[in-house]
């Protein structure tokens, strides 16, 4: 057991060490060159080095140029003295996020143009005043959701005369006291999250004047301490600041007393944030606002909720009330609600109401006489339905005959006939937002009020453009839908919006003579260029990336000059939004960066000035050829193979050897013109030799000679390759009968041709071949490349035929000579 243990012990460490390699390992690729702290080179070219979500354990080291420096979403715990050394022109700092505890005292000290410090969500138990000596440049400071209870002493902000902004304040606060903001005198923006605070001196916040704009969350205070509330409320509320009032339960009466301040304070616009109100509570807020000067009233993110127990109340006067928002609303025990008429007492005054995400399904057509002076009217993200706009709508004709704004966008409505009917009797509706809807047809013709000017009806499901739209319209907005064309004629129209359509290209210019911005952006535009935007008279403003361009030479070149020089219509969109779709091996590179070469650029004519090179080299290739027969040399070469191939399977066939083959002394070539000489002269004289003056009674005299003629001994229905082929084969010598005619005939060409093959080939001697002038030829008359027979001209078997009668005797003798020198030789 003992010598287990010990194995499992040594297991252990070994795993142990092999952990801490790999850690060490980790950390050394993260490290810089001193090995100590890490780097991150995510800076841009405006010296924003983003290095959140990066998982750094200690501030890494980035250029001394950083003006924003993000290290949010770490696990740094710790900002030593020397770790932002020589940042003097870093101006925002990011820690939100990390597990930060500890801070050296002069962590900060060479930040003096830092303006934007961020230490929220972090583990920081004591704010300590030596962080903020060196920074008087800093206007915005938040200190959010750490665990300190107290802001501590002396005063933290002391040396922050700048400040405009700040934040502090979690759950962890329990204490503020007078003194504690000392140094801060006014803000643009006061947050405080107090929901667990126990003390509070009065006074502790009443120094800094002016505000600008107040969030202050008071949970435990509402519910608790409202006198502490109170207190507080009392120290931040102006007439003029608008005041953000968030996390609160009101539930009963007492729960509301603190809202007396905001009365005597008298201020102009308030906003409850992530509240519970009762139907009690409510009666009882109205009753303090009753004849208060508040202007702007916002609920948000509100649970609105019933006992059932209503009491009576004299009206209220909330004539001074402006606009009322309304958002995230949610009802609970709605069947409770025996009494609507109070909530409605807000709707008589105002000029703006929002209700956004508030469930609202109806409203009901008698409810809209109390919108009298209603001016905007937002209904986004609720559940009304093309039957519940008519009622609320009372049918097309609303009594709301001032309403300018409605956005009824993110509801359930389908019918645009529906409504254009209903907005037609709108006289001064300008503005229409029905974006978000499930529109997938436009009508052929609407009615519209004269005076709509902006329309929005993206993010539906329309696959065309019909007459239905106005022409009175100044702006319109048709992004995210199924579009592929624009043909309307709109004379009015100034913005347009087309993004994530399915367009090729650019509308037409010539129909919007007065369109000044057009945003075309994700489409399936393969390019543009600058005869698109020559249609367009006044376009000054253009966004069309993020598309399928087809980077071709014209497209790179327009894009990128567009980019340098900014003409008549600048692309106001990022430039790393325009990327290459095609051709392949750019695909994914940004237009800017694309460099293309003259090949490319001007294929055609790359394309047609090689073809005619080509074409010329081609051609001057032939002529040479020509020149040098190797043409001649091909056909001949095929030819001769193919006949060579015929004869010896008819070798094969008949079993012969080449010498069984012969059965003529010569093969006469001759042009048909010459025809009566070889029959009557040539064949008489070699074939009959005793009839013309030889001595036939001699038994040792000459034998007739044979003679192939291709008149009588070629075979019918051959190929006349194989009859010339086998006539040469079969022939001791071939007797070409040379003049003009024969020059000139094809045939006889052929049959020198082949004979000039036979010539090279190896059964044929020098001699094969006896040329017969019967007229005056020069060599220069055979074609050059029968180098052979031209040879042979100048050898003795190169015979004239004689003009004299005394030498045709002599002739004849040397022709027979030349055709027996085999026989000679025999014997």
């Amino acid at each position: 057991m003992p010598e287990i243990g010990s194995d499992e012990q040594t297991a252990d460490e070994l795993v142990s060490a092999i952990c801490v390699h790999l850690i060490h390992l980790c950390w050394a690729q993260r490290s810089d060159a001193d090995g100590e702290r890490p780097t991150c080179g995510r800076c841009d070219q405006e010296f924003l080095c983003n290095c959140a979500y990066d998982g750094f354990t200690r501030v890494p080291v980035v250029t001394d140029r950083a003006l924003t420096f993000d290290l949010s979403f770490n696990s740094i715990t710790e900002v030593a003295d020397d770790d932002l050394t020589g940042h003097r022109k870093l101006k925002v700092l990011s820690l939100h996020g990390n597990s930060l505890a500890v801070i050296h005292p002069s962590a900060f000290d060479s930040l003096w143009s830092l303006e934007n410090l961020d230490l929220s969500d972090n583990n920081l138990t004591a704010l300590n005043h030596e962080w903020f000596n060196k920074l008087g440049a800093l206007q915005q400071l938040n200190l959010l959701n750490n665990p300190y209870s107290c802001l501590g002493s002396p005063p933290v902000f002391q040396s922050l005369v700048r400040l405009r902004r700040l934040a502090f304040g979690g759950p962890a606060l329990l204490e503020i006291k007078r003194g504690d903001l000392s140094g801060v005198t006014e803000l643009e923006e006061l947050t405080l999250h107090a929901n667990n605070l126990e003390r509070y001196e009065s006074g502790a916040l009443a120094d800094m004047w002016p505000l600008g704009h107040v969030t202050v969350s008071l949970h435990g205070p509402f519910l608790t301490d409202t006198a502490l509330a109170s207190a507080v409320l009392t120290d931040v509320s102006y007439p003029n600041t608008p005041i953000t009032l968030q996390d609160v339960q009101l539930m009963r009466k007492e729960s509301v007393q603190p809202f007396e301040v905001f009365a005597k304070k008298r201020i102009r616009s308030a906003t409850l944030r992530n509240i519970t109100i009762s139907d009690q509570a409510y009666i009882e807020v109205m009753r303090i606002i009753d004849g208060q000067p508040i202007t702007y009233l916002s609920v948000e993110d509100v649970t609105l909720t019933s006992e059932g127990r209503w009491e009576a109340h004299s009206s209220t006067d909330v004539s001074a009330i402006d606009e009322v928002v309304v958002r995230n609303a949610v009802v609970l025990d709605l069947m409770k609600f025996v009494k609507y008429s109070e909530y409605f007492l807000l709707l008589r005054y105002p000029r703006k109401i929002s209700a956004i995400n508030a469930k609202v399904f109806v409203i009901n057509c008698f409810s809209t006489f109390l919108l009298g002076n209603l001016q905007y009217l937002d209904l986004t993200d609720n559940h009304l339905s093309d039957l519940a706009l008519e009622e609320t709508l009372c049918h097309g004709y609303s009594p709301m005959k001032d309403l300018r704004v409605l956005n009824i966008s993110g509801n359930f409505l389908r019918s645009l006939s529906t409504l254009s009917r209903m907005v037609a009797h709108l006289s001064k509706l300008t503005h229409l937002d029905a974006s978000r809807n499930g529109y997938s047809s436009m009508p052929q013709s609407c009615s519209w009020p004269h005076t709509l000017r902006y329309l929005n009806i993206s993010g539906a499901k329309l696959t065309t453009i019909t007459s239905c739209l106005p022409t009175t319209l100044e702006v319109l907005d048709l992004s995210y839908n199924s579009l592929k064309n624009f043909f309307l004629f709109l004379p009015f129209l100034r913005e347009l919006y087309l993004s994530g359509n399915k367009f090729l290209s650019l509308p037409h210019g010539r129909l919007f003579p007065n369109l000044q911005t057009l945003i075309i952006q994700s489409n399936t535009m393969n390019m543009f260029g600058p005869s698109d935007l020559q249609s367009y008279s006044r376009l000054q403003s253009l966004q069309a990336g993020q598309n399928k361009f087809v980077c071709s030479c014209d497209f790179v070149s327009f894009l990128q000059s567009a980019f340098k020089d900014a003409g008549e219509v600048q692309i106001t969109d990022r430039e790393e939004s325009y990327v290459c779709n095609s051709p392949l091996y750019l695909q994914g590179r940004p237009v800017g960066g694309v460099s293309l070469s003259v090949v490319e650029c001007y294929q055609v004519l790359f394309v047609s000035v090689s073809c005619g090179v080509a074409l010329c080299v081609a051609l001057l290739v032939s002529i040479l050829l020509w020149r040098l027969h190797v043409f001649w040399y091909l056909e001949m070469t095929w030819a001769w193979v193919k006949a060579k191939r015929s004869s010896r399977l008819r070798r094969q066939k008949d079993k012969m050897d080449t010498e069984a083959l012969l059965s003529f002394d010569a093969f006469v070539s001759y042009s048909e013109r010459d025809a009566s000489w070889v029959e009557n002269y040539l064949v008489p004289e070699l074939e009959q030799p005793g009839e013309n003056g030889e001595d036939s009674s001699n038994p040792r005299g000459p034998r007739p000679l044979t003679l192939c003629l291709h008149k009588r001994d070629f075979l019918p229905g051959h190929w006349i390759m194989d009859n010339i082929m086998s006539a040469i084969e079969r022939s001791r010598r071939t007797i070409f009968v040379l003049s003009e005619n024969f020059v000139q005939s094809d045939w006889c060409r052929y049959e020198l041709d082949f004979s000039h093959f036979w010539l090279f080939d190896g059964n044929a001697g020098d001699e094969a071949a006896i040329l017969i002038l019967l007229e005056p030829l020069s060599r220069d008359n055979i074609p050059k490349r029968f180098c052979k027979l031209r040879k042979l001209m100048r050898s003795t078997t190169y015979l004239e035929w004689p003009q004299e009668e005394e030498r045709v005797l002599e002739f004849w003798k040397s022709l027979r000579r030349a055709l027996r020198v085999e026989e000679e030789d025999d014997d």
